[in-house]
C-alpha cells in the first residue's frame, strides 16, 4: 500500500504565504505525476498543480503567478508554495501520486492524502 502525508496548512491572513508538504511512503516503482487538488464545499475538487517525472509543471489559471509547485530531494516527496493568498484559495488540499507500485502496467497506482485545510482570512 501507499501513504501519502500531508502537512503545512492553517490560517493564514489574506496576502500571506503558507508551504504544503506532502510524503509518500510504500510500494512505489515509478512515479508519474504528483499534484494537489482543493476542495470546497459543495464543489468538486479541483486541480491546483501537478508535476510529473520530468518534471514539468501544470497550474490551475487561478494560482498561476502566485503557487509553485515542486518535487523534493526525494523523489517521493512533493511541495506546494503558495504566495499572494486569497480568500478563495480556502479549502482543504489533497496531494495525490499517480505511478506504479511494480514494474508491471497492472500495478497502477492512484493514491489521495487525508488533506490538509488552508484558510485564508482577516
Amino acid at each position: 500500500q501507499v501513504h501519502l502525508v500531508e502537512s503545512g496548512g492553517g490560517l493564514v491572513q489574506p496576502g500571506g504565504s503558507l508551504t504544503l508538504s506532502c510524503s509518500a511512503s510504500g510500494n512505489i516503482f515509478s512515479i508519474v505525476a504528483m499534484g494537489w487538488y482543493r476542495q470546497t464545499p459543495g464543489k468538486d475538487r479541483e486541480l491546483v498543480a501537478t508535476v510529473n517525472s520530468g518534471h514539468s509543471t501544470n497550474y490551475a489559471d487561478s494560482v498561476k503567478g502566485r503557487f509553485t509547485i515542486s518535487r523534493g530531494d526525494a523523489k517521493d516527496t512533493v511541495y506546494l508554495q503558495m504566495n499572494s493568498l486569497k480568500p478563495e484559495d480556502t479549502g482543504v488540499y489533497y496531494c495525490n501520486l499517480r505511478g506504479y507500485a511494480t514494474s508491471s502496467t497492472y500495478s497502477a497506482l492512484d493514491t489521495w492524502g487525508q488533506g490538509t485545510l488552508v484558510t485564508v482570512s482577516s
